[in-house]
């Protein structure tokens, strides 16, 4: 990670903003850092009849400090062909960007003509969302000559989300390696980051390594769930060839599990470790995993 060194940006309110993925975990978190900033965010999907009248009609009355918010622009465009950004693209100063698209989420091969395209509308800054490695579209923003900041994000405190149906019908996780750390990261805490780093100077040229405020195993996850909830949860520790079955029976490829079990196993060192980027960037402490508990309480709740 290139640190940031602590210097305060220059902060510059009422700018537009196109936010790729919007509809996403992250993107949603985006648009809302955006908006409680005061900023105008155009929000980019291939079907905005579908985004309109799902997550995004919930933003202006959803987000908190947020008054006399518009709402947010829902436009047309798909990053897999590129001339159809060129509308949304007038009159943009930021964008957000994801490194897959189409129906598979195949690494995006558009990075140039996006790039392009960007320049000509004369956007300043570009934030990345770092898809586990590095991407063609990642190289051609970082080749472009615009200001990039690349936003890398451990895991998401959001894939607890995958224990609610269990936890709410058995009372149970059952997970593999549940002595593993994660230095998890709350979903809003990345998306504020990349909202400062869209609209404020001084994050140019720079990759965030985001993490949360506290390293975690899934027995303190699960604790927290059980507290934030009021209902305690019991863990069961499967086996790395139960888990594998298990995986394979929700439709997961091999190569998919693979990875899994290599993460989970041995989670990388940055995977585990604890940044204070988010507090750095932003000016706040990272949300802790009992925050987020609290927040998503009633999903573990029968």
């Amino acid at each position: 990670m290139t640190k940031n060194t602590g210097t305060t940006g220059t902060k510059n309110t009422g700018q537009t903003v196109l936010v790729t993925g919007a509809t996403g975990t992250v993107g949603r978190q985006v648009v809302a850092e955006l908006l409680r900033r005061g900023h105008t965010v155009r929000a980019l999907t291939r079907d905005p009849e579908k985004a309109k009248a799902g997550l995004l009609t919930d933003f202006p009355s959803g987000v908190p400090g947020v008054s006399g918010v518009s709402g947010v622009e829902v436009v047309r465009g798909d990053l897999s062909d590129p001339a159809s950004l060129a509308p949304a693209l007038d009159g943009v100063t930021g964008l957000h960007l994801i490194t897959f698209g189409g129906a598979m989420f195949a690494p995006l091969e558009t990075g140039p003509e996006i790039v392009e395209l960007a320049r000509k509308a004369g956007v300043r800054r570009v934030t990345v969302l770092f898809g586990g490695e590095e991407t063609p579209l990642q190289r051609a923003v970082e080749a472009s000559g615009l200001d990039w900041t690349v936003v890398q994000p451990v895991e998401f405190m959001s894939n607890a989300l995958e224990w609610a149906e269990a936890i709410r019908t058995e009372d149970t996780v059952r997970e593999p390696f549940t002595g593993r750390l994660s230095a998890m990261i709350h979903e809003a805490d990345i998306g504020a980051v990349a909202a400062v780093a869209l609209t404020e100077e001084g994050h140019a040229g720079r990759t965030y390594l985001i993490t949360g405020p506290e390293t975690l195993t899934v027995r303190d996850k699960v604790d927290a769930l059980a507290a934030a909830r009021g209902r305690a949860i019991a863990l069961v520790e499967l086996t790395e060839e139960a888990a594998k079955e298990r995986w394979r029976a929700a439709g997961h490829p091999e190569d998919v599990i693979d990875f899994l079990i290599m993460v989970y196993r041995d989670t990388p060192p940055e995977g585990r470790t604890v940044v204070g980027t988010v507090e750095e960037v932003t000016g706040r402490p990272a949300r802790t995993f009992a925050q987020w508990a609290e927040e998503h309480a009633a999903v573990f709740r029968a």
